[in-house]
């Protein structure tokens, strides 16, 4: 018997076999970079020389520590957005205690900075370049302090990657792309203009890609502390005491010497006793609870706590059932966001000078429930003010006067868009820093946010150190913040924000974000992607994110623009309308996403998961 089929039959056939086998296969999301898997070790970091840095540690049997330095190291050395004069902040598991510690390595405003004295210069703000602009160091102590605390290898190895680089490395397109496009700053300088400007009086003046990029004096400057190392080594002091002499060279001997004269030359107010008088602070961090996961940020120095202040609003909420990225989901997370960092732009400071931080009711889990019920669910608030979490902790407010003249509205929006150079805008919000993450079969973590010195850097004499520009996330009007006035020896509230989270006592995730006040926005969608809506890390580093833009800037001039809201470009048009109509003013990006890298602890294989950016030049290696 034959039997006969014709060829449009058979091919309707054949298409609807291979749906329904395509609809009988799990669901898996395609990413653009795959999962890194490994069993001893993760190094991920913002650029890929450096987390090769991280690599060859690890082959030397350093520990997570050791390549997390080694990668800070390099990353600095390389302009990643950050230099050595720049600040650092970490947060680090370790598996002895089973206990998450902070590292507070941020500079301190130096001697002469006072609101009074910017003021006088007609400044609103301290000054968003140049020497004027710097705080003190912080991420040479950081470094050694972590190194010598909780690491096992020597300053000398673990250095090794940094001095090779300083001594030439070939150079990226981007860190290329963007002296060349900051020249006209750099040559203000004459350490800066001598060291980034290799082809002074020429089209290009900037290294060229490929270009062995070479940095005489701040390789000098690192083989002087291995050296002093060294020395102390030979004297017989332990690894950790010849660490600490090392450290004493950069901020008490001739280093920190070179570096005052450098930097008062050109205009800048550190001196050699503000050098001195600054230390490292080993920190207890502050966590929250979220369905069980303990979550890690650094207290109110950084911008960390808010994603806490987030994740207590949004516990008791179905967010699945809202549907990723829907317009209702979308209208919450952005209210969330815009409650908590209205606390943060009011009340978050440096807690080791006066006022206190109310960072108690902030974090209270009653003060989120009555923040949260503030919500308008039909419309966008542009209006959001700080609340009072004063009463959470028993006390009142000091601050009443100020906070009920407190706006953001009327900085900018909508209305005078015309005005707004919001390319400029959106690059403050979300550009700067690297992130750093690693971790070992051992157990050691190691998040960390690095930041300062960035381009374009002011360099302080013959160091070869590019000065941190963080000084310009102070105030120096009370009403604004009366938490974060400058003032000598004070640190700079920063938006820097490393991540760790645990379960059932052991590391969950270990995460962070390049860029500025998008940090902790970044920071909670991600988690949300994993914990929520089920994503594997790599898919929850590159998902679409939202930003919103109604917080208060950490830079330039502290500018807010309420409303406005950043998507994806393939968000459907159904959810756009919709968000249209309930008062959001919308633009539209390829990448929203961070750029996040993550580690993802898999208990039940014994094995890391490792997330990394799908953009810019954030890299990781695995074994």
């Amino acid at each position: 018997m034959k039997i006969f089929f014709n060829q449009g039959r058979l091919g309707a056939i054949l298409l609807m076999a291979c749906v329904l086998l395509i609809l009988s296969l799990p669901v898996q999301a395609r990413t653009e970079k795959p999962i890194l898997h490994g069993r001893h070790w993760v190094a991920i970091t913002g650029k890929p020389l450096a987390a090769t840095a991280g690599a060859l540690i690890f082959a030397k049997g350093g520990n997570a520590v050791d390549a997390a330095c080694a990668m800070l190291g390099a990353t600095c050395t390389m302009y990643d957005v950050l230099s050595w004069g720049g600040e650092t902040q970490a947060l680090i598991f370790n598996p002895k205690t089973k206990k998450v510690i902070g590292i507070n390595a941020l500079g301190a405003a130096p001697t002469g900075a006072t609101a009074e004295f910017f003021k006088e210069k007609n400044m609103e703000f301290p000054p968003e370049y140049g020497p004027l602009a710097a705080v003190t160091p912080g991420t040479p102590g950081g470094l050694m302090v972590m190194l010598a605390e909780f690491g096992t290898m020597s300053l000398k190895d673990v250095l090794a990657p940094s001095i090779q680089m300083a001594e030439g490395y070939p150079a990226e397109e981007e860190f290329c792309r963007r002296v060349e496009s900051s020249k006209h700053h750099i040559k203000k300088w004459p350490y800066s203009k001598k060291i980034l400007l290799p082809h002074l009086g020429e089209e290009h003046e900037a290294p060229h890609p490929g270009e062995v990029f070479r940095q005489d004096d701040l390789a000098a400057t690192l083989k002087k502390l291995v050296e002093t190392e060294q020395i102390a080594l030979a004297q017989g002091k332990s690894r950790k005491e010849a660490i600490y002499a090392a450290y004493k060279q950069f901020y008490e001997g001739d280093i920190a010497q070179e570096f005052v004269r450098g930097c008062q030359e050109q205009g800048g107010l550190i001196t050699e006793k503000d050098l001195a008088g600054w230390q490292v602070y080993q920190e207890e961090p502050v966590k929250t609870d979220y369905k069980g996961i303990e979550v890690y940020k650094l207290t109110c120095w950084v911008q960390g706590p808010v994603m806490l202040q987030m994740l207590n609003m949004l516990e008791n909420l179905d967010l699945k059932s809202m549907g990723y990225n829907s317009a209702r989901y979308i209208h919450t997370i952005y209210q969330v966001m815009n409650l908590a960092y209205a606390d943060r732009d009011f009340y978050y400071g440096d807690p080791y000078f006066p006022p206190e931080e109310p960072i108690k009711g902030l974090l209270s889990k009653q003060y989120a429930s009555d923040r949260f019920k503030l919500i308008d669910w039909e419309k966008n608030d542009p209006d959001v003010k700080p609340g009072d979490p004063y009463p959470y902790e028993g006390k009142e407010n000091p601050f009443l006067d100020y906070l009920k003249k407190w706006t953001n509205t009327g900085t900018t929006g909508p209305e005078h868009g015309e005005n707004l150079q919001f390319s400029n805008l959106e690059e403050t919000f979300s550009t700067g820093t690297t992130s750093i993450q690693a971790a070992d079969k051992s157990g050691w973590v190691v998040s960390v946010t690095p930041s300062g010195g960035w381009i374009p850097a002011c360099i302080a004499g013959r160091t070869g150190i590019g000065m941190s520009q963080r000084m310009q996330s102070f105030v120096l009007n009370p009403a604004k913040n009366p938490f974060n006035v400058v003032e000598p020896g004070k640190r700079p509230r920063a938006t820097l924000t490393p991540s760790l989270a645990l379960k059932d006592g052991l590391p969950y995730l270990s995460f962070a974000v390049q860029g500025g006040d998008t940090q902790d926005q970044n920071m909670l969608q991600f988690f949300l992607n994993m914990v929520e809506f089920g994503m594997n890390v790599q898919e929850a580093c590159e998902a679409a994110n939202i930003v919103s833009y109604q917080m208060q800037s950490s830079f330039g001039k502290h500018v807010a623009v309420p409303g406005r809201l950043t998507l994806q470009n393939d968000v459907p048009p159904w959810v756009r309308t919709k968000l249209d109509s309930m008062g959001y003013w919308l633009n539209f990006r390829r990448y929203t996403s961070g750029p996040i890298n993550a580690i993802f602890f898999d208990w039940e294989h014994g094995t890391f998961w490792g997330g990394s950016s799908n953009y810019g030049e954030d890299y990781g290696i695995a074994w």
